[in-house]
C-alpha cells in the first residue's frame, strides 16, 4: 500500500536469520569505510592461497588465525561501542585465535563441520571483548550463548557464509567479464567487498544470542577479568 511503512524490526531474543543478515547489511551501509577494510583480512589470504594444494592453503589459514581473529574483533568493535582495556582486547583476540585454529582441518573435510564449530565457540570473542571476561570464563560463557539456540547460530552463520560465497561468485563473474579483469584481481575485490558481511553479521549474532540466553533459567555468574 502506498505510503506504508515497514513493520518494526523484531528485538534480539525473537530476531529470524533474515533479519540478522539484513541488519547485517544495514550496519555495514551505515559503517562502509570502517568495515570495509576488514575484508583486506580474507582477501590477501586468498590471494597467497589461490593455486596451492589443499593441504597447503589449510596451513596457511592456520597461521592466519590471529588475523581473522582481529578482524573478527574490530568488527565487534564496530558492531557496538563499549569500554575495553588493552587487556582485554589481547585477551579476546587471543581466544578467538585458539577459537579458530580447528576450523582449517575442519573445512578439509567440508565447511559446515567448520561451520558449526565456530557456532559452538566463535563467540568467545565479543563475550571476552563485551563483557570483560577471563580467558577461561569467555570460552564458557560462548558456549553457554551457543546453547541457549544453537540452530539460530549455526543457520545464522551459515547463511552469511552461504550469501558471501554466492554474492562473491556473481561479483568474480561481473568483474572478469565486464571490467576485463584478470581472475584473481576480480576475487580480491570480491573477498575485500563481501567477507566483511559475515564479521559483523557474527558480531550481531552475540546480541541475539545474548537475549535469548537471557531467559534461561541456568544462566550463572561470569568470572570477569
Amino acid at each position: 500500500m502506498s505510503g506504508s511503512q515497514l513493520p518494526p524490526p523484531l528485538p534480539p531474543e525473537t530476531r529470524t536469520v533474515g533479519q540478522l543478515v539484513a541488519e547485517s547489511i544495514r550496519l555495514y551501509g551505515n559503517h562502509f569505510w570502517r568495515v570495509l577494510p576488514l575484508g583486506l583480512a580474507l582477501a590477501l589470504i586468498d590471494q597467497v592461497s589461490a593455486g596451492r594444494p589443499t593441504g597447503s592453503q589449510a596451513l596457511i589459514l592456520l597461521a592466519c588465525a590471529p588475523v581473522l581473529s582481529l578482524a573478527y574483533l574490530l568488527a565487534c568493535l564496530i558492531a557496538h561501542e563499549t569500554d575495553w582495556t588493552w587487556s582485554t582486547f589481547w585477551r579476546a583476540l587471543g581466544a578467538g585465535t585458539v577459537a579458530f585454529l580447528p576450523v582449517p582441518f575442519l573445512a578439509l573435510v567440508y565447511a559446515l563441520p567448520a561451520v558449526a564449530w565456530l557456532a559452538l565457540v566463535g563467540l568467545v570473542v565479543p563475550a571476552v571483548i563485551y563483557e570483560s571476561l577471563s580467558f577461561r570464563a569467555g570460552f564458557a560463557r560462548a558456549l553457554r550463548l551457543a546453547r541457549a539456540d544453537y540452530i539460530h547460530a549455526l543457520g545464522s552463520l551459515a547463511t552469511l557464509v552461504i550469501v558471501f560465497v554466492l554474492t562473491r561468485l556473481v561479483l568474480v563473474v561481473l568483474l572478469h567479464g565486464q571490467a576485463n579483469a584478470t581472475a584473481r584481481i576480480a576475487a580480491f575485490l570480491a573477498d575485500l567487498v563481501i567477507s566483511p558481511l559475515i564479521l559483523v553479521g557474527a558480531a550481531l549474532l552475540y546480541f541475539d544470542q545474548a537475549a535469548r540466553v537471557r531467559y534461561s533459567p541456568d544462566e550463572q555468574p561470569l568470572q570477569r577479568g
